[in-house]
């Protein structure tokens, strides 16, 4: 499907490049490394995004000409949209209108496109997009390899997800010999956050409860706390990790909820447990070791029905028996109602 975008890119002129909402490290990395790729070729581009971009990602370059937007109102001879499992995720009204082109990583993602260029080998969306460069014959400037080295840094989780391989290492290495500066990147992605992030890691770690086998870990996230910490919803974004770091823990689910009765689910896991096919059960998806999904309903009811999934897929990596939790199991497996 490479070919595909190739000589789409060398045949057309005007184009869009947009990705999901609440837009991330690899999402804004790929899309504004493709921004200048497509510069670089004379290309008339536009970058539009439904969300702003957070603050760890402002210094980006060419994060100042992205425009925020809930519509394409232009017509272009093609939109390129990064890193969304679906058409929904981007959250632009007449998207669909468009000529698409869909860039991703994630296996599980639908063939919305026109074209559709999907490689689930790849560490990270920016990873494509410097190949894109190289089957184009675009010299890889310091704006595309900074964005680039972003993309890869945020979505192997510094370099030690699962996702990160040989290829990835020779990628980073190639965009420092260019002069990335990979400190520097660092910094401005992690280290830079408001003391609204600090406040409500503390609310949110409050709520971490474990199951029985100490394998299975679970947080939650209010409104109530988003809105006590003063926080926005970019503040919470690596709080799954943190659970993560405990030794015996395999497997992690971040409930967050993002309206009254909705709730954006992160799981997070460890190695052969696959986490993709819980997300999977409801209507998500994502990567063996990192994948999402939204809900709808009680809290404590949801996190009965999920919670008990996360138990066997821990279980199916090990090569264990598993048997579902009854009922009354399940009471003692669920948090108790966080306090004010």
């Amino acid at each position: 499907m490479l070919s595909q975008v190739v000589e789409l890119v060398e045949r057309k002129n005007r184009f869009a490049i947009t990705s999901h909402a609440r837009p991330d490290g690899d999402s804004l990395g790929s899309s504004l490394g493709l921004y200048w790729l497509l510069l670089a070729l004379g290309k008339d581009t536009d970058i539009i995004m439904r969300d702003a971009v957070p603050a760890a990602y402002q210094k980006l370059p060419g994060a100042q000409h992205i425009r925020i937007a809930s519509a394409l109102d232009e017509k272009y001879d093609a939109v390129f949209v990064i890193e969304c499992s679906d058409i929904t995720r981007p959250d632009l009204a007449r998207l669909d209108e468009q000529f698409i082109i869909n860039i991703d990583h994630h296996s599980t993602t639908a063939l919305f496109g026109s074209i559709n260029w999907i490689d689930s080998t790849a560490s990270a969306v920016g990873e494509m997009i410097y190949n894109l460069c190289k089957a184009m014959g675009v010299r890889v400037s310091r704006e595309i390899a900074d964005c680039v080295y972003t993309a890869l840094l945020t979505d192997t989780g510094s370099f030690h997800f699962s996702n990160t391989t040989e290829r990835t290492f020779k990628v980073a290495s190639e965009l420092v010999r260019i002069g990335i500066k990979p400190a520097r990147i660092a910094e401005a992605v992690f280290n830079s956050h408001p003391w609204s992030k600090l406040e409500l890691l503390g609310k949110v770690l409050a709520t971490a409860r474990h199951d029985a086998t100490g394998r299975i870990a679970w947080i939650r996230q209010t409104l109530e706390m988003k809105e006590r910490a003063g926080a926005s919803d970019e503040d919470s974004s690596n709080f799954v990790n943190y659970p993560m770091s405990v030794g015996e823990v395999e497997a992690v689910a971040f409930f967050k909820e993002s309206a009254p009765g909705e709730f954006r689910v992160s799981l997070r896991s460890k190695g052969d447990t696959n986490v993709a096919r819980v997300a999977e059960v409801f209507g998500g998806g994502g990567h063996r070791n990192a994948a999402g999904c939204t809900l709808r309903g009680d809290w404590d009811e949801l996190e009965e029905a999920l919670i008990p999934l996360l138990q066997e897929a821990v279980a199916d990596a090990n090569g264990e028996d598993f048997t579902r939790p009854t009922a009354d199991d399940l009471v003692q497996l669920t948090p108790q109602e966080i306090g004010a």
